[in-house]
């Protein structure tokens, strides 16, 4: 029992002894016994780490493949494994057990690189080579090449001598030297003298010293028939070093098994790698979907985990611009000018005739990458994870890793670049961004959000060992990119929704209409003489710009401006002056009323209310000027239909906004304005007057919604009826602006009778317009002062307008600041001459009604809603209901909060204020200046008259006084 025990002491302190005993002494039955023994061990220890390993979900499975599943999964991949036996003993076995032994070796291995090196071991001992190499497929199918796995492998060298890494390996092109021609045409090639055949290369020799004299290799084919990699041997120890016909035979068998062990071995790593990266992927789509509040801290994450799956130097993401984004790959059918191509239209050397449509396509490509931009981008360095780096705008259109992830995005496809110089396709290198970072390697993938459309590109850069990205790289990307779009969109989403939607559609409808101010119109205006303001009879209420062209109502605007000392005050520069002028008026649409002309109306009537009405002293000219400004702006972009037409359609400018829906877009359309380049004409103001400017140019513009008039009509008239004649306090200060701006608005009701009327027409024109379309293609009924068959009682709706909305403003003004009673004056006479054509009807007055229909176009009055206990009043469906005395006109009226109707009989004045009737006379009213979608028709002609005519087209005609006009094609006037 000593002697048993001393010898196995002696045997485990010295294992290299009972090796060589075994190899020199043992036999095959006692070496399978042993290697038995050796396997049930093992089997045991499987056994015990399976019930180590926590956190595995316990379901029926194999047993020792979840074991060894597991064990590559924590990295332990050291198997037990049988005693090699060496030459001599293999040699006394028949060529089966020979065969059966050597496969036995390989079967169960799942190790690549250890396979590999056993199979490279075996044909040594099978061919009694000196040593051997074996190089595996890599690349696509349209780009495959060799790597060498393992070299220089001899019968007693070990895997980690003979192993090549990505560091070290080397590459061999298919069809390139001898490996690379077996590999390519499946051939075998054994090569008796090296030297003699022009494909082997010499330099290895060189370098290592070794002689080489005879080489087998032969392809490893894998079951579907296709070449996975390339076995070689080198000089064979016995004779001349050349490999006979047998020695071909049996290479070529156990390749054959090989190649199944290979496939097998690859296919278990792809499951261990496929499966880390799915832990991956979930751990990172946790950390995505739980941060959506915050789109730079969610991007931050995201670059994190990508730099520490990839190890790479350099990790960069780049988001769309939004308008792009839009423009590319956002299609909405429903409005004009979308477009289901996947880029712009092409420039007019793009539609030139081209060779073939490929080449078409490319230029496209071109075209499209040249047009795109990117909104934001985000630098992560391995070197500096805790700081990200956002480059500013100049430093990314000069980006050249920009460029190559716009081109990307124009191809829709990933970029995988493994020498950024050699390839050429992104110009010369060295490829050096603006921070001095050197991009040798490049791995780009575009970011799809859920709807499959491209928002970003997710850009890796020089793994930081030196090598270039791989197929699994790119696999790996590709899902993370797919988890990342989701979470960039849904950040997007949640900060953004319907609203910058719909924000971003107003927007390119109206760029897709409007453009910018000509040069050379600029440049006319800004060397024109510029008339005096007495020629141009800028101080009188009666003001009237017929005589003037629209290059003339240019010239207005820049006198008003200079008389009010504007320019000089601001020092704005008189080139920009002229060209935001000329900007505005680009910016109206050509509808038949609520046009530049209006604008300019507004403005000159302002321009009187402050300097003749002498209502400047109550402001400073930084109010003044922003006063003037919102009156040019306040119709800007209309489209000749009401807010309640922008919420029965469901426009865009509806979705965007909740109330006073067109006056938000004028004002947002006046700031887009002077935000473009040379238009900010409130260049020259600071900060804190810049801030107040703006704040009184949205008070002004959203003042002009009756809405708002209505509700703070009141208090501006107890304020009145208390004596206030100062309004030094900035709240009385904006309801004084907001009163003013309402009274220049519906100003063209004080005008001379001859004027009033031909506005009156333009008004109804368009309302008339609107009806129309109310009709036709929404299948509804329209209110009567949009009812082309309604316009007989246009002048009682006239009277009512007049009545609930014009007189109470003006009456105010005049008794508080008698300068400016000839408003007031104005706007009574035009209602007695209302009143007259009420009454009298068509006989007593025919011949003036026919001398107006000769040449005026019927128009019809605007209703203006009421918010009254939250309910919208229709004033006009309230003044033409049970009227069988056409001399008693109902008139809305307020009673304890409640909106009633009466005959103009008896009436308290105070409560006939106090609620609309009628939208007319060129109304601000809340609906009125509603925008309509692109595709209605402002030209259509319509029955009773040419309701095509503007404004513009009126003022060009002439004097009023000589034209003649229907007899009952009166409306309300604005």
């Amino acid at each position: 029992m000593s002697d048993e025990k001393t010898t196995a002491a002696f045997l485990r302190n010295n294992p290299e002894f009972l090796n060589n005993w075994l190899s020199k002494h043992g036999t095959a039955e006692h070496l399978q016994h042993v290697a038995k023994r050796l396997e049930d061990n093992d089997a045991t220890e499987k056994s015990d780490i399976t019930l180590a390993l926590p956190s595995f979900s316990q379901v029926a499975r194999n047993s020792i493949t979840s074991s060894i599943f597991k064990k590559y999964l924590i990295g332990d991949r050291n198997r037990k494994t049988s005693v090699r036996k060496d030459r001599s003993s293999l040699c006394h076995m028949s060529e089966e057990e020979l065969f059966m032994e050597l496969i036995r070796d390989i079967a169960s291995e799942l190790d690549v690189n250890v396979l590999c090196h056993k199979i490279l071991q075996n044909v040594s001992i099978l061919t009694n080579s000196d040593r051997g190499s074996l190089f595996l497929v890599r690349g696509t199918r349209d780009s495959r090449y060799l790597v060498s796995k393992l070299f220089d492998v001899t019968n007693i060298s070990t895997l980690e001598e003979s192993i090549h890494t990505e560091e070290n390996e080397i590459k061999v092109p298919f069809g390139k030297g001898i490996a690379g021609h077996v590999a390519q045409t499946k051939e075998i090639i054994n090569i008796n003298n090296a030297y003699e055949d022009p494909r082997f290369n010499q330099e290895v020799d060189k370098r290592t010293g070794y002689k080489t004299h005879a080489i087998l290799c032969m392809p490893i084919i894998n079951y579907e028939g296709e070449v996975i990699g390339v076995a070689q041997i080198i000089n064979k120890l016995t004779g001349n070093h050349e490999f006979s016909k047998a020695d071909e035979q049996v290479f070529g068998k156990y390749l054959t098994f090989c190649g199944i062990g290979i496939t097998n071995a690859q296919l278990f790593e792809m499951s261990v790698n496929e499966f880390k990266r799915n832990q991956l992927l979930l751990h990172l789509a946790r950390g995505i979907f739980s941060e959506q509040t915050n789109l730079e801290k969610l991007v931050e994450k995201v670059m994190l985990d990508a730099q520490d799956l990839l190890k790479c130097e350099r990790c960069s993401v780049y988001l769309l611009e939004n308008s792009f984004e839009n423009a590319r790959f956002q299609i909405n059918p429903a409005f004009p000018g979308s477009r289901t191509d996947p880029c712009p239209p092409p420039s007019p050397a793009a539609t030139s005739p081209l060779p073939n449509n490929e080449t078409l396509k490319e230029q496209d490509k071109e075209d499209c990458q040249q047009d795109m931009t990117f909104s934001m981008a985000f630098y992560l360095d391995a070197k500096d994870k805790e700081k990200i780096k956002t480059p500013g705008k100049q430093e990314l259109s000069e980006s050249r890793t920009a460029q190559i992830a716009q081109f990307v995005v124009a191809n829709g496809k990933s970029v995988n670049i493994s020498d950024l110089e050699l390839d050429g396709r992104f110009g010369e290198g060295p490829f050096v961004e603006a921070d001095g970072f050197h991009t040798r390697s490049i791995l780009c993938m575009p970011i799809f959000n859920s709807d499959t459309k491209i928002i970003g590109v997710t850009c890796l850069m020089n793994k930081e060992n030196g090598t270039p990205f791989n197929e699994n790289d790119e696999g790996i990307i590709e899902a993370f990119s797919i988890f990342t779009g989701l979470g960039i969109h849904n950040c997007q989403m949640y900060e953004n929704a319907c609203r910058l939607m719909a924000k971003q559609t107003v927007a390119l409808e109206i760029l897709s209409y409007h453009a910018t101010a000509q040069k050379e119109e600029t440049e006319k205006l800004l060397k024109s003489t510029i008339p005096s303001a007495e020629q141009l009879h800028l101080y009188s209420f009666d003001f009237n710009d017929m005589h003037l062209d629209d290059y003339g109502t240019l010239k207005a605007v820049i006198r008003m401006f200079q008389e009010a000392n504007i320019i000089s005050t601001f020092k704005v520069p008189y080139e920009v002056v002229c060209r935001w002028a000329c900007s505005v008026k680009k910016n109206y649409r050509p509808v038949t009323y609520h046009n530049w002309r209006h604008a300019f109306n507004v403005c000159q009537t302002m321009f009187t209310m402050l300097y003749t009405g002498e209502m400047s002293p109550r402001f400073d000219i930084l109010d003044m000027f922003a006063l003037m400004v919102a009156c040019l702006c306040h119709d800007l972009d209309h489209r000749g239909t009401n807010n309640a037409f922008q919420v029965t359609v469901a426009s865009p400018l509806a979705m965007l906004y909740s109330t006073s829906v067109l006056e938000h877009h004028h004002f947002d359309h006046c700031i887009m304005i002077l935000n473009s380049e040379g238009n900010n004409i409130f260049q020259g103001l600071s900060p804190e007057d810049y801030k107040r400017a703006i704040h009184t140019l949205e008070h002004a513009i959203l003042s002009t919604d009756l809405a708002i008039y209505f509700k703070k009509r009141g208090e501006f008239q107890s304020l009145v009826e208390q004596g206030e004649r100062k309004f030094e306090d900035d709240e009385k200060k904006d309801l004084l602006k907001g009163m003013m701006m309402t009274a220049c608005d519906v100003a063209a009701i004080t005008k001379p009778w001859e004027i009033q009327q031909e506005i009156a027409q333009l008004v109804a024109g368009e309302f008339f317009e609107q009806g129309d379309i109310e009709k036709t293609q929404l299948g509804k009924k329209p209110l009567p002062m949009m009812d082309r068959d309604k316009k007989d009682e246009l002048p009682k709706m006239q009277v009512g307008f007049i009545d609930a909305i014009c007189l109470p403003v003006y009456k105010m003004f005049a008794e508080q600041w008698p300068r400016l009673h000839p408003l007031l004056d104005g706007c009574s006479n035009n209602r007695q001459r209302w009143c007259r054509l009420t009454q009298d009807g068509e006989d007593n007055d025919s011949s003036k009604k026919t001398e107006t229909k000769e040449s005026i176009p019927e128009k019809e009055s605007e209703v203006v809603p009421v918010q009254t206990s939250d309910k919208e009043v229709k004033t006009s469906d309230v003044d033409h209901k049970n009227t069988s005395d056409s001399s008693k006109e109902l008139i809305p009226v307020q009673q304890n909060g409640a909106v009633t109707t009466q005959t103009s009989q008896n009436i308290p004045e105070k409560n006939l204020i106090k609620q609309p009737s009628v939208a007319s006379s060129g109304s601000r009213e809340t609906n009125r200046k509603d925008m309509k979608h692109s595709e209605l028709d402002h030209s259509r002609k319509h029955k009773g008259g040419d309701s095509s005519r503007t404004y513009s087209d009126v003022r060009k005609n002439g004097d009023a006084k000589t034209s003649k006009g229907p007899k009952s094609g009166f409306c309300v006037v604005s």
